[in-house]
């Protein structure tokens, strides 16, 4: 694992150091817009097999590089691995996506919870990393990832999507015990799921807390950012051979929660498009890196607009090192991958030093 990194503006940026150009992944950048992708999740035959599979979930993670002049690379898997470790039921439906065929109701469904090995229950994970990292050969930095622990409880609560998240709100409202211990047991888990990730390979972490957003000030507090808190002081950042491993912590639709973000000793925080990015880069000043924020929407749009809309984001931003560019959430499947190229290359060139 001691390859020397070719790139390695992304980290740079993260360490708020100066680069020469600012670095660009997308969220999502290995997906459904891809027609290679969709050949590729077509021969495994369904979502959790390309997961499970190392060459398979290679492939896909590959794919957008041989494309577009990406910064970086991140792990193809779910951010529902952890409760489908934990005997839920998980299954991917058709026009539904993920459902949990035992979903987490009571006191007690939350005690009997199993806390995933990583080596027997997510060793294929693991995996993936170990077989990524090998063939990225240095080209650019892995990311590996995981899901928030309220938004996974989300999901194990609700039994799958939802939006008005009654019966995780209503957990939390009801019996805030059984919630924090649900919370407790999915941090611990996180924790181990990703110290194993940078065992196995992994040189920056995301942590999406995609549903952290649909809480109240003091709910996200108490509910997801204790806990995020907790993933931070836990991960093992600093390596024995001298490397360091930056945590990137992102809530969709947080944006005013970005300094609570910053204070959790995290190396960068990840905002959405209804962030005004000026004025958060004015408040967090250097304390952290900052990664975001353009609309995903913004892709449907003429080259030149997309052109216009990079420069505003980069703008934004400002010159100072510190800055990763990214969408404000995944990119859409029915996006034209022409339109990346002009996303990445504007990056670049309008960023270059």
């Amino acid at each position: 694992m001691a390859t020397e990194l070719k790139n390695d503006r992304y980290l740079k940026a993260l360490a708020r150091k100066p680069v020469d150009c600012t670095p660009v992944w997308i969220m999502r950048q290995a997906g459904r817009y891809l027609p290679e992708y969709r050949e590729t999740r077509a021969r495994a035959g369904s979502f959790m097999e390309l997961c499970r599979s190392a060459e398979l979930a290679c492939e896909v993670t590959l794919q957008p590089l041989e494309r577009y002049d990406l910064d970086a690379a991140i792990l193809f898997s779910d951010i529902l691995t952890i409760p489908d470790a934990m005997d839920l039921g998980l299954k991917f439906v058709p026009g539904q996506g993920p459902v949990f065929e035992r979903p987490v109701k009571t006191h007690a469904d939350i005690k009997a919870i199993k806390r995933p090995d990583m080596i027997s229950d997510l060793g294929y994970v693991m995996n993936a990393v170990s077989t990524i990292r090998k063939a990225l050969n240095g080209r650019v930095p892995l990311i590996g990832f995981t899901g928030s622990p309220w938004t996974l409880a989300t999901y194990m609560v609700e039994g799958g999507t939802t939006k008005d998240f009654a019966k995780v709100k209503g957990l939390v409202y009801s019996d805030p015990k059984a919630a924090h211990l649900l919370l407790d047991i999915l941090a611990d888990s996180v924790i181990d799921y990703l110290n194993a990730q940078i065992e196995a390979g992994a040189q920056s972490l995301m942590v999406f807390d995609t549903w952290g957003g649909v809480l109240a000030p003091h709910d996200y507090r108490e509910f997801s950012l204790r806990y995020m808190q907790k993933i931070v002081d836990g991960v093992k950042r600093d390596r024995e051979d001298g490397s360091y491993i930056p945590v990137v912590l992102f809530t969709k639709g947080g944006g005013q929660w970005a300094p609570l973000l910053a204070d959790t000793g995290a190396d960068g925080v990840g905002i959405d498009w209804t962030a005004d990015a000026a004025v958060l880069r004015a408040e967090l000043g250097d304390k952290v890196a900052m990664q975001g924020n353009l609309d995903p929407s913004v892709l449907y749009a003429p080259d030149e607009v997309i052109r216009r809309e990079v420069k505003r984001v980069l703008d934004a931003f400002g010159p100072k090192p510190g800055h990763v560019f990214n969408l404000g959430h995944g990119i859409h499947q029915y996006v034209d991958p022409a339109k990346v190229k002009v996303l990445v290359d504007a990056v670049h060139e309008l960023s270059r030093n």
